[in-house]
């Protein structure tokens, strides 16, 4: 039975109401009192390090993953742009507007380092094409908040992560923090407005969107194994790279706990995420031969909880290296 005396009094939601509207409202201030020129920071790092130089085989690989990077920048440019139509709030509105500006600098600005490469960027993979297109297609407010700031963009600063902790090729290293503070106002967004907008949908709505989400993280995580022979060749394991995720997102879900407590602390799309982790990434290493039915039996009881997966268990060896 409902108890009154544990609902949020009114001046808490007001309150809660006002924080969320002024951190909404920062993202846009804080975003043009951090606006860089891309070609002026790009120009200004090929005169530090000199022209990007790799040998062949590690050029192609890593022109192929920035090349995704490139057009999902492009793809962020649209949605960012639907998202200023769509949005009716001011403030909401605002961080919108703002990312527009940040992701078209970052698709000019990468499409300028990869013809410094030297490589002519490829079309994305299918299953890249699949999450980006998703997230464009779609007319549902909270599936497009959840595509763009929640999944592409997640994606994004984990992998620049990655790379520039690597230092793979020094001009793209001394780039990417610049992405970074960008990315992470975008996220930003997504967690102050999608927890909202799902409190006030139906039983089956929350299906809907559960469904949705559950296909995008799936679609994220082949084009990562699409990916994975590139990543290896320029040293960088996907393993590592589901680590660093799995701790975003954990930051992100705490953020949103922080205003919404009734939001779920292990929903079931995180289980049956970290399940399809372990299928397509075994947590027993890279290179070692799992038999098929292992592997399955192994995701079950990930997504059950009774044994640990690779994604917590690259967590774990990540924070204690």
């Amino acid at each position: 039975m409902f108890d009154s005396s544990r609902a949020p009094l009114g001046h808490e939601v007001a309150d809660r109401e006002a924080r969320r509207a002024r951190r909404l409202e920062s993202i846009y201030h804080v975003g043009q009192a951090r606006i860089w020129d891309g070609r002026e920071v790009l120009a200004d790092l090929v005169k530090q390090h000199g022209k990007p130089r790799l040998p062949d085989r590690e050029r192609r690989a890593l022109s192929r993953i920035f090349s995704i990077i490139m057009w999902g920048e492009l793809a962020a440019w649209k949605i960012s742009a639907q998202l200023t139509d769509q949005l009716v709030e001011l403030e909401p509105k605002l961080a919108a507007a703002s990312q527009v500006h940040d992701e078209a600098r970052h698709f000019y600005v990468m499409h300028d380092y990869l013809a410094l490469l030297g490589h002519a960027p490829p079309p994305m993979d299918f299953w890249s094409r699949r999450v980006v297109e998703m997230t464009l297609g779609t007319d549902n407010l909270t599936k497009k908040l959840l595509g763009m700031q929640l999944t592409i963009e997640t994606i994004a600063l984990t992998l620049f992560q990655h790379v520039r902790e690597l230092r793979v090729e020094p001009v793209l290293a001394d780039l990417l923090p610049y992405y970074e503070r960008d990315e992470a106002r975008h996220v930003g967004l997504g967690t102050q407005l999608v927890p909202a907008l799902m409190a006030e949908m139906s039983i089956p709505e929350k299906i809907g969107i559960a469904l949705f989400q559950l296909e995008l993280l799936a679609s994220s995580v082949f084009s990562l194994k699409a990916m994975e022979p590139d990543l290896l060749t320029i040293g960088v394991d996907p393993r590592d790279i589901l680590a660093i995720g799995f701790r975003k997102q954990m930051e992100i879900h705490k953020s949103m706990r922080e205003d919404f407590p009734a939001w779920p602390d292990d929903p079931p799309v995180n289980k049956l995420f970290h399940g399809l982790c372990e299928l397509l990434f075994p947590s027993s290493g890279q290179g070692v031969k799992v038999p098929a039915a292992t592997r399955v039996a192994n995701a079950m009881a990930v997504v059950r909880r009774t044994r640990e997966g690779v994604l917590e268990i690259a967590e774990r060896e990540r924070a204690s290296a």
